[in-house]
């Protein structure tokens, strides 16, 4: 061990300079290993990680002479990166989307839902083909996606339900019979929140002056709070999306979906070329 530190000491002396870089790179590749275990709950595994790295490290000086078993471990941070990714698949993948998103859309993929990625993905398809549905039909709807908190009085405006997302639910919400189809219906992840919810009006003098009370309670919810929301035009069928103010007509099932992945963090976010203009 004497003479491993020996030349681990003339190898540092001989370029410090370059050493320290490489020391700093190591030690950021693996303060960000730990924080991701740590992050996803995997604390138990640092030790083990330290442990595997530091034989390695040990095994593959040409001192200690064990040239195969060397050889093997100095791949240590590749079969480990490689394990990893094995092991946290969904968590390595809203990551990557992460970085190639905006910087201020990091919030979605932070989101912790109490549900598998698959899960989210069958809320999705269930949400667009309830809208489908109602937009074939000339039912009114509006639908908000809320994928942090939600204000606790527009909830409180409404009837809590904390019901488990379904194609025909959101139909029976909606129905003109129903008690509660004049209201907004608030989603989190593949519950569904409350129903019946009254939501502020945007007072945005440019707004279209045809638009109904459904879509200036849309754009007037996602103008105060960090939610996505669908409207379905009674008189024209016609599906709208509003956020952060804007309102975008004309959405079919392929551009629901899409924009309905960004929201969840299942896709990654384009940054926005420039600003649409209000309708």
């Amino acid at each position: 061990m004497k003479e491993v530190w020996n030349r681990i000491y003339h190898a540092l002396a001989h370029d410090t300079a370059a050493s320290v870089i490489d020391m700093i790179i190591v030690a950021v590749i693996l303060y960000a290993l730990f924080a991701f275990l740590k992050k996803n709950n995997a604390q138990r595994l640092i030790k083990y990680v330290i442990g595997f790295a530091a034989v390695g490290f040990i095994l593959s000086s040409p001192v200690v002479g064990f040239t195969l078993t060397g050889k093997l471990l100095t791949y240590t941070i590749i079969i480990i990166a490689l394990g990893i990714a094995t092991m946290f698949p969904q968590e390595l993948r809203r990551n990557l989307w992460r970085l190639s998103s905006p910087r201020d859309k990091a919030e979605i993929y932070s989101t912790q839902y109490d549900c598998s990625d698959d899960e989210l993905r069958k809320g999705i398809n269930d949400i667009v083909r309830a809208v489908q549905n109602m937009a074939k039909n000339d039912v009114g709807a509006l639908i908000v996606i809320a994928p942090t908190t939600i204000p606790p009085h527009i909830i409180e405006s409404g009837t809590e339900l904390d019901a488990k997302l379904s194609c025909p639910l959101i139909e029976c919400l909606f129905n003109t019979k129903a008690p509660l189809h004049d209201g907004a219906v608030f989603i989190r992840g593949n519950r569904i929140i409350a129903a019946g919810c009254f939501l502020p009006l945007s007072q945005n003098i440019n707004v279209d002056k045809e638009l109904g009370t459904r879509h200036r309670a849309a754009i007037g919810i996602t103008e105060s709070c960090n939610v996505v929301a669908i409207i379905v035009s009674e008189e024209t069928g016609v599906i709208s999306v509003a956020t952060e103010g804007e309102l975008t007509r004309y959405y079919d099932s392929v551009m629901l979906v899409e924009k309905l992945e960004q929201v969840y963090g299942l896709r990654a976010i384009p940054a926005k070329k420039r600003k649409r203009s209000r309708v």
